[in-house]
């Protein structure tokens, strides 16, 4: 049986939407001499937009495994770009945080960041760009909200 699949529906188009921002980031990064992979370059990202962390977390929040999450923080740490430490209330976890040589790395990440969204905004006015991002963080608030309190769906639609 053929079955019809709409590969513009809202759930096709973020993921390949967001597929194609992290091959293309991992493809400059790649290229950029940084001394990073990839997956260290999202790892560092993601932990300097969380703060102190939690390490499972910071993986949860990157869609990783911990085993992958621990490899990537442990050659982070050993350059120097993150620390973890005994989290106070629960010595079996870990926290996670950037270290001040952190911010001269992402210093050096964040043209990369910026000229993938300027490429990914060509022919999109500025108004619909902020436009486009506010719908995606309603978007993510509401399924965030959702995820972390059965019936807030129903309540938000009210």
């Amino acid at each position: 049986m053929v079955y019809k699949v709409n590969p513009d529906s809202f759930g096709f188009l973020v993921t390949d939407v967001a597929r194609l921002i992290r091959a293309e980031m991992d493809r400059r990064i790649g290229e950029a001499g940084l001394g990073l992979t990839p997956a260290e370059g999202r790892t560092l990202s993601h932990a300097a937009r969380a703060g102190v962390v939690r390490q499972n977390v910071l993986a949860e929040r990157m869609g990783v495994e911990a085993m992958t999450l621990s490899a990537a923080l442990d050659r982070l740490e050993a350059q120097g770009l993150v620390e973890r430490q005994p989290d106070p209330t629960d010595r079996r976890a870990k926290l996670v945080h950037v270290t001040e040589k952190a911010g001269e790395m992402l210093e050096r990440m964040a043209p990369i960041s910026a000229s993938i969204r300027a490429d990914a905004s060509l022919g999109i006015t500025p108004q619909d760009w902020d436009r486009l991002l506010d719908l995606l963080k309603t978007v993510r608030a509401t399924l965030s909200a959702a995820k972390s309190e059965p019936g807030a769906r129903e309540a938000a639609s009210g």
